[in-house]
């Protein structure tokens, strides 16, 4: 593959549980074809496939990319009842994200939405909330603990960081405030946030703000997770008062997201 002055690089794929040998050809092809439509050098491209070993799956096909794209990390995951759909699903994510960069990089405007590949500007945000493995709340653990530093952004670069990420939420630190905040898809294409923020002017019509977040133990944050019906809970710990999630990963099992 060739992408004008900018150097081929190889797609790394790794494989988990019984995925189809054929998937790995056809997941690095699919890779490749969005990788020729950036105009920045690719640092490096890896895909993780997995297929759930639950049979109570609905859809335990797991299809993930990750580009290096001078630095900026852009990335995509999708689920489907098998494989091929996963992958299809995957590149479609995944040349959306990049055409938002590319967009993003010419015009340095704000960044308040997204649409389609055509009219991203518009300010309609898809709903995306996927399944999970419906996991016993008892037989659930916390299976990964992620800690961040965080650099001081307003939500609008925090909602761009988003979608680049192919995340459902982010937590960052909001520049005016200093505070922790999330910033998330409302399911309304809208975005909202919770935390004490500052939302610029233009972009109040895609938000909805909620105050400070509530004082948690991780128990009770488990506890209100499930009896809420919603993807995660942002909290503040009440040792060091730093901003956390708490999230329901895709195998049934929980994840946890801290400020450093």
């Amino acid at each position: 593959m060739t992408r004008g002055i900018y150097q081929p690089v190889r797609v790394d794929v790794q494989v988990r549980g019984e995925v189809p040998e054929a998937a790995v050809p056809y997941v690095a092809e699919k890779v490749e074809h969005v990788m020729g439509l950036v105009n920045q050098s690719i640092l490096s491209a890896r895909a993780v496939l997995t297929m759930a070993p639950d049979p109570a799956m609905e859809r335990p096909a797991r299809a993930e990319a990750s580009l290096d794209v001078n630095g900026t990390q852009v990335r995509a995951h999708a689920i489907a009842s098998e494989m091929t759909g996963a992958v299809d699903l995957l590149e479609e994510k995944l040349r959306r994200n990049i055409v938002h960069l590319q967009d993003r990089a010419r015009t340095r405007h704000r960044w308040i939405g997204v649409a389609t590949e055509e009219g991203w500007r518009r300010g309609t945000l898809p709903t995306r909330r996927e399944d999970y493995f419906p996991r016993a709340a008892e037989d659930r653990d916390v299976v990964r603990r992620k800690t961040f530093a965080m650099a001081p952004m307003s939500p609008d670069e925090a909602a761009y960081d988003m979608e680049m990420l192919g995340h459902d939420f982010y937590l960052f630190t909001d520049r005016e405030t200093g505070r922790e905040a999330v910033v998330y898809h409302d399911g309304d294409a809208r975005f909202a946030l919770r935390g004490e923020t500052v939302p610029a002017a233009e972009s109040a019509p895609l938000v909805e703000v909620t105050g400070e977040a509530p004082t948690l133990s991780e128990t009770e944050a488990k506890s209100r997770l499930e009896l809420s019906a919603e993807p995660f809970v942002f909290y503040l710990d009440p040792d060091d008062r730093r901003g956390r999630v708490l999230y329901i990963r895709y195998d049934g099992h929980y994840g946890l997201i801290t400020a450093a």
